[in-house]
Parts: structure tokens; C-alpha cells; sequence
């Protein structure tokens, strides 16, 4: 007899083992002993008996269950298995879906993301999980039209996110590129929006790079009345000029105090090469002050609130605020700008040493890049002349005016 709405919620009740309860045509609900109500279809191909899952009642009502059942049955008619069937539909779904712009952007991100430093992980996830996936992801990528990308890119334009609309629009031809190489795409249509972006209004980090000013600057340092770590941090900013993450994270087992070098691990640079930084007698000194402070832990320059972190990334900024210099005249990030000018322009340092020195790449005649101990005594006289020439400035001595700002 068919089976009601009716007597599946009233009579068929769960027993102490899974039992079976017949509707028509193949279509019986399997009871299970935890309460379960599983449609299940039995049928015949090729000679062999199977089984298709329809579901669990309620969630499939009765009347779905025998919809189910009929379409199963037709497909039996015209000579294919249901099984087989829903198989080859799932693994059809399953391709349209890796096919996705997120289903391939998320594949090339995971292949790039080793060579990436977090800050950078985190910017770039950024952009596509907020910026590109809720209005692009779900569409299979050789159907996305430049119209369509163009779209995506103007909604971040309109609310003032000039840059992240370019590093959009770059990170995602990179993702084209890779569907390309991957067989999945033919072509990449980010080419095709060349010129219809606005332009961002590119920020520099404000630097400080009259030779006066600076003198200036190392005086405020040195009468810096916060902290002993913040202190430490400012002075080592000025006479290291490494980027302010590498600073903030610096661990006292990377530093040798004895040979007066740095190791940075490739973990923490920007270009995922590590990096030698020479020590000046002058930060050896504010090393020295500080370790008693700090060195019995991990970081050199520890969080306030937790030793197992590093200080904010805001203390040097918020710092130079205190001693009265705002953010649109110097910055953390600032002291790169402000070694390499005066290197350069003053002390005629060659472009090639600093640049190095900077961790930027910087390449051989034959195109290859320098490792980390490339020029490194050359280097560690470029460091000392340097700290040298800032002592004198902060002394108030006699300096050479920038090129262009001689009288």
C-alpha cells in the first residue's frame, strides 16, 4: 500500500534496528534507529541491483520523493543508469564550479601565497574576498566580460579606493594569466580596461631630508621622554632605516652582537629574501641600552600589553607626533626616504650600495640579484659614514646643503 503524509509522521516509528517501509515503483523510506527518515530507490541495471538516496523526510516531502522516483525511471526507460547520471552531473557541476573566477582565484593565490610576506597575504585576500568575489566569483571565467571587471573596479572607485581598484584590476590578470596556463581561459581581458581606471594620487611616506631639519630631528629623538623600547626604536629607525615591520619584529636571536650584524629572515621581508643588516658602533650602543630591558624574552622591541608581541606598529609614528612632527612631515616608513636622499645627494654614497642596503631588488650587469652578503664591507661603511654624519648633525656641525637647496 502507498505511503501518506500521514502515516510516515504517526506510525512508522524507529525500532531498536533500521527497517524499510514500501511505497511504489522501487521507492521505500529506510527508518533508522535514531529517528531518521532516509528515501532510498531500489532498482535493476544491467542485471545488478542499486540504490539511489533520495533525501531525508521532511526536508524532501513525500511528493518530491516520487517526482525523483518518475525521472529516475524515465532515465531507466531511455537506457542510462540514475546513478551513473547524477555522477556525471556532480562531476559537471564540480568543473563549472572550479572554472569560477574564485574557484581559479583562490587556486593561483594558494600557489603565490609562499612567496608573499603576511602583510602582503592579508592585503591581497583582501581584495578579492571583499572587492571581486562577492560580484565576480561565482562566474565561470571564460564568460566574464571587461564591461563586467570594469563594473567591479568603478564600485571601489566610487567610494575613494583608487589604489586598491588598480592593485585589483592587476591581481586579478594575474589570475587570468594562470587560467590561461592552466588550459581553463583563452584570453585575458584586463588589457582591454588599460586607461579606464582613474588615476590614484600616489602618497609618499613623508620624509624629513634637509640636512638642518634632520639634525633637528635627531636632537627631538634624543630628547624623546616616552619609553626606553619606543626611544630605542626611533634612534634605530634613523640609523638602520629598515622597513618599520622588520623593526617592530626584530628578535634578539637574529642580532649578533659580537660580529655587529642583523639577519632578518626571509619570513619578514617584504621580498621574501632574507637580509644582513650591518651594525654601527652607534646601534650597537642602543642595543647594549636595551638589552638588560628587553633581552631576557624574544623580541627586542616587545608590546606594552604582552612580551609575546611586538610593540604596535603605530608606537614610532605616534611618537614622532608627540615630539611635534605630524604625519604630513615624517613618518616611520619616512627614515628610508630620508638615508637614501642624503646618501646619495650628500655623502655620494653609490646608488647601487644603498639601494641594496634598502632591500630593493637590485640586480647585477647579468640581471641577476645580489645576495644577502653582496658589498657587504663596502656596506658596512656606507652604515658607519652614515651614523657618523647624523651624530654630526645632531651636534649642530657645519653640513653640506641638498643638491638644489644651495644658495
Amino acid at each position: 500500500m502507498a505511503l501518506t503524509d500521514t502515516a510516515i509522521r504517526t506510525k512508522h516509528k524507529p525500532q531498536a534496528k533500521p527497517f524499510k517501509v514500501a511505497d511504489e515503483k522501487g521507492l521505500f523510506l529506510l527508518v533508522a534507529p535514531t529517528g531518521g527518515k532516509l528515501w532510498r530507490m531500489k532498482y535493476r541495471f544491467d542485471g545488478k541491483e542499486k540504490l539511489l538516496s533520495f533525501g531525508a523526510y521532511p526536508d524532501t516531502p513525500l511528493i518530491r520523493a516520487r517526482e525523483k522516483r518518475d525521472e529516475a525511471r524515465r532515465l531507466l526507460a531511455d537506457g542510462i543508469d540514475p546513478s551513473a547520471h547524477r555522477k556525471a552531473h556532480k562531476a559537471a557541476r564540480a568543473e563549472v564550479s572550479s572554472n569560477t573566477f574564485e574557484g581559479i582565484g583562490r587556486e593561483w593565490f594558494s600557489r603565490e601565497l609562499p612567496t608573499w610576506a603576511p602583510a602582503q597575504v592579508v592585503k591581497v585576500k583582501g581584495i578579492f574576498e571583499k572587492n571581486l568575489y562577492p560580484w565576480l566569483g561565482h562566474r565561470p571565467i571564460t564568460e566574464i566580460k571587461a564591461s563586467e571587471m570594469l563594473a567591479t573596479l568603478r564600485r571601489m572607485e566610487g567610494r575613494g579606493a583608487m589604489e586598491t581598484a588598480r592593485r585589483a584590476l592587476q591581481y586579478s590578470g594575474q589570475v587570468f594569466r594562470y587560467a590561461i596556463a592552466t588550459g581553463r581561459a583563452e584570453r585575458d581581458i584586463t588589457p582591454d580596461l588599460k586607461g579606464a581606471l582613474s588615476k590614484a594620487n600616489v602618497q609618499h611616506h613623508a620624509a624629513i631630508t634637509d640636512p638642518v631639519k634632520v639634525g633637528e630631528l635627531m636632537r627631538a629623538i634624543d630628547g624623546y621622554s616616552g619609553t626606553l623600547p619606543v626611544k630605542c626604536a626611533l634612534k634605530l629607525a634613523a640609523l638602520l632605516f629598515v622597513r618599520p615591520g622588520e623593526l617592530r619584529k626584530a628578535e634578539w636571536a637574529e642580532i649578533d652582537l659580537e660580529r655587529a650584524e642583523w639577519n632578518i629572515p626571509a619570513s619578514k621581508m617584504k621580498m621574501r629574501e632574507a637580509h644582513l643588516v650591518p651594525l654601527c658602533r652607534q646601534a650597537l650602543d642602543v642595543l647594549r641600552d636595551l638589552h638588560p630591558l628587553t633581552g631576557h624574552g624574544q623580541l627586542v622591541f616587545p608590546g606594552e600589553r604582552s612580551h609575546e608581541r611586538p610593540m604596535s606598529e603605530n608606537s614610532v609614528n605616534a611618537a614622532l607626533r608627540r615630539m611635534g612632527y605630524p604625519q604630513d612631515q615624517m613618518t616611520g616608513h619616512g627614515f628610508r626616504a630620508m638615508a637614501r636622499t642624503i646618501l646619495d645627494e650628500v655623502l655620494g654614497v653609490r646608488p647601487d650600495f644603498i639601494e641594496h642596503q634598502l632591500a630593493h631588488a637590485v640586480k647585477d650587469p647579468n640581471g641577476r640579484a645580489y645576495n644577502r652578503t653582496a658589498h657587504l664591507p663596502e656596506r658596512r661603511k656606507m652604515m658607519q659614514q652614515w651614523a657618523d654624519y647624523l651624530d654630526k648633525l645632531k651636534a649642530g656641525a657645519d653640513v653640506i646643503p641638498l643638491h638644489g637647496n644651495a644658495a
